[in-house]
């Protein structure tokens, strides 16, 4: 028998992924992606993509949303799109959907991911087994526990993107204080979001800026990561604080949910400081955790360099009988 056709789509705060799958194996010349500025909806994004391929309907859907999913209704956290089961059959006409928070699907694509696509930040000594913990670093931040159990893999959603900062020391704290008012989006509160997604960068680099000179320096990431390229002492400033509050970060979650079996970072902004991260300092705010810095070394850290995971996710998911 041939494998079902799905639909997968990997849903952005910028840009959505489609593609088709036939059961769990992506079809890899279908990847298309679409800016979501150019769309209402992601009904209109869906149909449009099945016109192109020349399919009136298929025979399943899963998406990957950033943002909650509660009851099969997602809401997108950076993008004013509401995703539901109704909407997502009217575009594909498919007898089995379903709605994974991106995180999730991530989690789902863990152990299918082509060794070339996976980049060792920090070795572990606990092994390769046991839970595992994705991180996304991107437009938004998230992270997401992975189990593997006897009746399947479980990946609890998770909105911890929107948690309060870490706070070590003093210059973090002025940094906390200058994020809960900096800019026209600021509502009073400094959340790891603020500091580790792209946006934050740019947070960074103002406060660097501020600290340096007594005026902030408005910098797009991009612009931030060119001057880090280049050498720059602010950049090199925001890089470090970037670093350490993401050490610092993950080393709480990584005490949070003793992921022995990894955790691996997704998204943008992981995959551009990846080269810098030991440089700057990330082994040691990843274990400074007072008398468990010693217990921090069971746990591996790794980038994950493949933009289309969450597709392969969507499929594993759809494959393994999953659905809501």
């Amino acid at each position: 028998m041939s494998e079902p056709l799905v639909i997968l789509a990997d849903i952005g705060g910028t840009n959505t992924r489609v593609a088709l799958a036939d059961g769990r194996v992506v079809r890899n010349a279908s990847i298309a992606k679409f800016p979501n500025a150019d769309f209402p909806s992601l009904e209109p994004v869906l149909r449009r993509y099945l016109d192109q391929a020349g399919l009136a309907s298929v025979d399943g859907v899963c998406v990957a949303a950033a943002g909650p999913v509660k009851d099969g209704v997602a809401e997108m956290t950076n993008l004013s799109w509401v995703i539901d089961h109704p909407q997502l059959i009217r575009a594909t006409g498919a007898g089995r959907v379903a709605i994974l928070n991106d995180l999730q699907a991530q989690g789902q694509a863990l152990g299918q991911i082509a060794p070339g696509n996976l980049r060792p930040v920090l070795v572990g000594e606990g092994g390769t087994t046991g839970a595992m913990l994705v991180v996304g670093l991107g437009t938004g931040v998230n992270a997401a526990p992975v189990h593997d159990t006897p009746w399947g893999r479980i990946v609890p959603p998770s909105e911890c993107g929107h948690i309060s900062m870490p706070i070590d020391n003093p210059e973090i704290a002025r940094l906390a204080r200058f994020i809960e008012a900096y800019g026209p989006h600021a509502h009073g509160f400094a959340s790891v979001e603020d500091v580790l997604a792209g946006r934050g960068v740019e947070h960074l680099y103002a406060f660097v800026t501020a600290e340096m000179t007594g005026n902030p320096v408005v910098k797009s990431s991009g612009e931030v990561m060119a001057a880090l390229e280049r050498g720059e002492a602010p950049a090199r400033a925001t890089a470090r604080l970037y670093t350490q509050i993401l050490g610092s970060n993950l080393g709480n979650l990584a005490l949070i949910h003793l992921p022995f079996g990894g955790i691996y970072l997704i998204g943008g902004m992981a995959r551009a400081f990846t080269p810098y991260l030991i440089e700057m300092g990330f082994s040691e705010a990843f274990h400074a955790k007072g008398r468990f810095e010693g217990f921090l070394g069971a746990f591996s850290v790794t980038t994950i360099e493949d933009d289309f995971a969450a597709l392969t996710g969507c499929a594993n998911y759809l494959a393994n009988g999953g659905k809501g």
